[in-house]
């Protein structure tokens, strides 16, 4: 089983799967259209609505924000789930967003500077708690919740627990968890057990494929509410968008 993390393997599997009809891919975060293909998706804004209520449900100023990386429609999914969240618990909130770059522009991953610019403004502007998805960018955002002495919510994995530091767990609210290591562990479990078929295998809230974390405990007075909303989202009694 060959596996690739990351959109930006999606054209070179789609000629290597091509070639190698008796391989099993795997690839996260984009859909290969092939048979030994097993396109690896999470539904981040699920998870994304989750971190956006608990936002909504600790901050004390009524106003967070959003940083993105390349402005593409996957990473739209977290910011119309964190606003629709954030919304579901109070209406009334003020949700800034920017991008670090459109769609193609790799450094939006990697700008760091500029995550923290973009932060360290709305923080000063009134934002007590922003949220990153942009890769490596996020640390600046972290940074600046550091400076600031506001929140920041981590992306994809614990950041609390990534970012080793006891300086930046003091800021690090939650994350919004892709579980990566589910979806890798089980197209490899699968494919040993002899499935070895491709297509879009979703993983979501109902699968544990998505999540938050409660590092640090700052949660742990909303979680329960927050366990109420998962169990609505599970149950189709609310509907998070993909698109803001």
């Amino acid at each position: 089983v060959i596996v690739g993390v990351g959109f930006m393997f999606t054209d070179p599997m789609t000629e290597v799967a091509a070639a190698n009809p008796n391989i099993h891919f795997g690839i996260v975060d984009s859909v290969v259209d092939a048979p030994n293909v097993s396109s690896l998706l999470f539904a981040a804004n699920q998870g994304s609505f989750l971190v956006g209520a608990a936002a909504a449900l600790k901050s004390e100023t009524g106003h967070i924000g959003f940083i993105g990386g390349q402005e593409i429609d996957l990473i739209k999914e977290f910011e119309a789930g964190y606003t629709a969240g954030a919304k579901y618990v109070n209406p009334e909130i003020i949700v800034d967003v920017k991008y670090l770059g459109p769609a193609g522009d790799n450094s939006a991953w990697g700008n760091v500077a500029g995550a923290k610019e973009i932060a360290a403004g709305w923080y000063a502007a009134g934002a007590d708690i922003i949220y990153t998805a942009a890769g490596g960018s996020g640390a600046g955002t972290i940074e600046a919740a550091i400076e600031a002495d506001k929140w920041a919510i981590g992306v994809d994995s614990d950041q609390y627990l990534t970012s080793g530091d006891e300086t930046a767990q003091a800021h690090i609210l939650t994350s919004m968890i892709k579980r990566v290591d589910v979806a890798v562990f089980e197209t490899i479990k699968a494919s040993v057990e002899g499935d070895t078929s491709g297509g879009i295998k979703m993983f979501d809230l109902s699968n544990d494929g998505v999540g938050y974390s409660t590092s640090g405990g700052y949660l742990d007075d909303v979680v329960s509410k927050l366990d109420e909303i998962k169990a609505k989202i599970v149950a189709g009694d609310i509907e998070v968008p993909t698109k803001p």
